[in-house]
């Protein structure tokens, strides 16, 4: 168990993996509050529901905008759901310096979004959950590590 590393709440600890936290991103020439905003409004591109969504008051209320079946998902969703997703991520993962070295010291060790909640992201509670959300953390961790190579060990040992 220590080689694994489980978060879910973004007021707990490693909530900071959580597109929830509050951690602003910089992305297509717009500030998103979350990387949860940016994720749920990719879902309408380039329609008045996206603003909708970046304006909400929180990252709950932009979640729960995003999944309103009535507004119009773009057909090509289910294909581009995860690059979007790594997207949000590594943005918030390299506008975050300090999130960024969280994020690398964790080493080799799993992350799993640990919920009953989500199956897809998450590891659907009992583990037979397809983890994606732990999957990009681990992949962003891993491109980091190669693109920033020893800066980052100098700045962990400070």
């Amino acid at each position: 168990m220590d080689d694994v590393i489980y978060f879910y709440s973004a007021n707990r600890e490693y909530g900071y993996f959580s597109c929830f936290s509050k951690h602003p991103i910089d992305v297509n020439g717009k500030t998103w509050p979350t990387a949860e905003h940016y994720f749920q409004a990719q879902k309408f591109a380039g329609t008045l529901h996206e603003e909708i969504v970046r304006c909400a008051a929180s990252s709950m209320e932009a979640a729960v905008v995003g999944r309103e079946r009535f507004r119009p998902l773009r057909p090509d969703w289910d294909e581009v759901k995860n690059e979007v997703m790594k997207e949000a991520l590594l943005a918030k993962f390299t506008q975050h310096e300090r999130l960024q070295d969280i994020l690398l010291a964790t080493g080799q060790r799993e992350i799993v979004e640990h919920t009953k909640n989500d199956s897809y992201w998450g590891d659907g509670g009992d583990g037979s959950g397809l983890n994606m959300l732990g999957e990009l953390l681990m992949q962003i961790r891993e491109e980091l590590w190669v693109r920033n190579g020893l800066g980052v060990m100098m700045r962990l040992n400070e």
